[in-house]
Order: structure tokens, then sequence, then C-alpha cells
């Protein structure tokens, strides 16, 4: 029996949990696919044997996707927001998202082929956001806000000032 973890992200699809957690697996660092369940008998939106739910982890992050059916949607009132040490990591990880069927939006945010929301986060971003330099802090902000994936040099340039 897979051990189970206590507090673990539940994610809804329209039966591709497995192609999506497949897909994160192989995207980001310490993410794997762990177990994928089989219906035990029909359910409103599959039939016995169909793929229920896969259990996967991304980047340490225990989630299970579910198999629900096109009943709920994804929006961005939940994301993962990764965090990147620099703008090649930030590059792979965007690119990787909206060049597999994703989307842009703005201010660092992407949107997966399966409507998961993303935040890919340089830590330069964060730094200068909390930075006690409130002017400094805004800079960047305003320049962030100009974005769709983050340019981490543009954002130091605009902190520096």
């Amino acid at each position: 029996m897979t051990k189970i973890a206590k507090n673990t992200i539940c994610l809804w699809y329209d039966d591709n949990a497995e192609e999506a957690a497949k897909f994160y697996a192989k995207t980001f660092p310490d993410s794997f696919v762990s177990a994928v369940h089989r219906a035990p008998g029909d359910y409103p939106s599959g039939q016995e044997g169909d793929v229920l739910t896969v259990e996967f982890t991304v980047l340490g992050v225990a989630c299970l996707g579910l198999n629900g059916g096109p009943a709920f949607k994804h929006n961005e009132a939940f994301s993962f927001q990764i965090s990147t040490e620099d703008q090649n990591e930030t590059d792979r990880y965007w690119n990787a998202i909206v060049g597999h069927g994703g989307q842009e939006s703005d201010c660092g945010w992407c949107k997966d082929k399966w409507g998961i929301s993303w935040q890919i986060t340089p830590i330069a971003l964060t730094k200068a956001f909390t930075s006690p330099d409130r002017a400094a802090a805004k800079r960047a902000f305003d320049a962030m806000m100009t974005m769709k994936k983050i340019d981490v040099a543009a954002i130091e340039a605009a902190f520096r000032g």
C-alpha cells in the first residue's frame, strides 16, 4: 500500500490526470508519478478500469490528480509558485509550460495545457519585493507589471534605479 501524505493537493482533471502528472514529473526536479489507480466500478464521468486517480509529486509537494470529468475548471485562485534561481531556470520552466500547449499571462504567471496556473518567480523578484528599500521595491514591482515572463536582469536594473 502507498504511504498516504497527511496533506495532499487534489487537482481535478477532465480525464487527463496521468498525462499531466507525467509532464510535471519530467519537467521539474524532485517530481514523480508514484501510483496510478483505476476505477473499481463505473462512475459519472468514466467506467470501471479507467484511470481514476494519479498520485504524483511536484517539487516535493504531494498531489493527487482526480479524473472527475468536465464539471469543474481550474482558475487562478489556485497556482503553483515556483521559485527560480536565475533566468535560465525561469526560461526552462516557463518555456516547458507555455511550449507544451500552455499560455502566457502577466507578471510571471502562465497556465499549462490542463488549465493549472503557475507563477514562475525568480528569487531576485521576491528579494526585490521584500526589500526594506520600498522605493527600490516599487521600481521592481512597476517593471514586473509590464512583463509576462519575468526578465531577471530588467528586475535587477529597475531595483538599482
